[in-house]
Protein backbone atom coordinates (compact mmCIF):
# COMPACT_ATOMS: atom_id res chain seq x y z
CA UNK A 1 0.00 0.00 0.00
CA UNK A 2 1.39 3.34 -1.05
CA UNK A 3 0.90 6.79 0.43
CA UNK A 4 -1.62 7.65 -2.30
CA UNK A 5 -3.62 4.52 -1.43
CA UNK A 6 -3.82 5.59 2.21
CA UNK A 7 -4.94 9.08 1.19
CA UNK A 8 -7.61 7.59 -1.08
CA UNK A 9 -8.81 5.32 1.75
CA UNK A 10 -9.12 8.34 4.06
CA UNK A 11 -11.14 10.16 1.39
CA UNK A 12 -13.49 7.20 0.98
CA UNK A 13 -14.07 7.06 4.74
CA UNK A 14 -14.56 10.83 5.06
CA UNK A 15 -16.35 11.88 1.89
CA UNK A 16 -16.20 15.62 2.65
CA UNK A 17 -12.38 15.63 2.90
CA UNK A 18 -10.24 16.88 0.01
CA UNK A 19 -7.12 14.98 -1.06
CA UNK A 20 -4.87 17.81 0.13
CA UNK A 21 -6.48 17.72 3.60
CA UNK A 22 -6.09 13.94 3.81
CA UNK A 23 -2.44 14.24 2.74
CA UNK A 24 -1.81 16.92 5.36
CA UNK A 25 -3.42 14.75 8.04
CA UNK A 26 -1.31 11.74 7.05
CA UNK A 27 1.87 13.85 6.99
CA UNK A 28 1.12 15.27 10.44
CA UNK A 29 0.64 11.82 11.95
CA UNK A 30 3.76 10.43 10.27
CA UNK A 31 5.89 13.42 11.30
CA UNK A 32 4.80 13.19 14.92
CA UNK A 33 5.58 9.45 14.96
CA UNK A 34 9.01 10.06 13.44
CA UNK A 35 9.78 12.80 15.98
CA UNK A 36 8.68 10.59 18.89
CA UNK A 37 10.87 7.65 17.84
CA UNK A 38 13.79 9.99 17.05
CA UNK A 39 13.60 11.29 20.64
CA UNK A 40 13.73 7.75 22.03
CA UNK A 41 10.03 7.32 22.79
CA UNK A 42 8.01 4.15 22.24
CA UNK A 43 4.86 4.37 20.11
CA UNK A 44 1.97 1.98 20.72
CA UNK A 45 -0.95 1.77 18.31
CA UNK A 46 -3.47 -0.64 19.78
CA UNK A 47 -4.56 -3.32 17.35
CA UNK A 48 -1.58 -2.58 15.07
CA UNK A 49 1.70 -2.78 16.98
CA UNK A 50 4.53 -0.90 18.65
CA UNK A 51 7.51 1.02 17.32
CA UNK A 52 10.54 1.57 19.53
CA UNK A 53 14.13 2.65 19.00
CA UNK A 54 16.80 -0.02 19.46
CA UNK A 55 20.52 0.47 19.85
CA UNK A 56 22.73 -1.84 17.80
CA UNK A 57 26.16 -2.62 19.19
CA UNK A 58 29.32 -2.05 17.15
CA UNK A 59 30.55 -5.11 15.28
CA UNK A 60 33.04 -6.33 12.72
CA UNK A 61 31.59 -6.61 9.21
CA UNK A 62 33.09 -7.97 6.01
CA UNK A 63 33.32 -6.37 2.59
CA UNK A 64 32.00 -9.05 0.22
CA UNK A 65 33.96 -7.82 -2.80
CA UNK A 66 37.37 -7.67 -1.09
CA UNK A 67 36.86 -10.07 1.81
CA UNK A 68 38.45 -7.59 4.24
CA UNK A 69 36.97 -7.00 7.67
CA UNK A 70 35.73 -3.53 8.58
CA UNK A 71 34.42 -2.13 11.85
CA UNK A 72 30.73 -1.17 11.76
CA UNK A 73 29.82 1.61 14.17
CA UNK A 74 26.98 1.41 16.69
CA UNK A 75 23.71 2.83 15.44
CA UNK A 76 20.06 3.16 16.32
CA UNK A 77 17.27 1.45 14.42
CA UNK A 78 13.51 1.09 14.83
CA UNK A 79 11.96 -2.17 15.99
CA UNK A 80 8.35 -2.91 15.00
CA UNK A 81 6.47 -5.53 16.95
CA UNK A 82 3.02 -6.37 15.55
CA UNK A 83 0.06 -6.74 17.90
CA UNK A 84 -1.67 -10.07 18.50
CA UNK A 85 -4.69 -8.90 16.50
CA UNK A 86 -2.55 -8.03 13.47
CA UNK A 87 -0.67 -11.33 13.71
CA UNK A 88 -3.96 -13.26 13.88
CA UNK A 89 -5.34 -11.46 10.81
CA UNK A 90 -2.16 -12.14 8.86
CA UNK A 91 -2.08 -15.83 9.76
CA UNK A 92 -5.79 -16.58 9.84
Amino acid sequence: MKRSDVIRTIQVQFKHMRASDAAAMLDTVADSMIDAVAHGNRIEIRGFGTFQPRMRAPKIGYNPSTGLSQPVAANTTVLFKPSRELTKKMNG
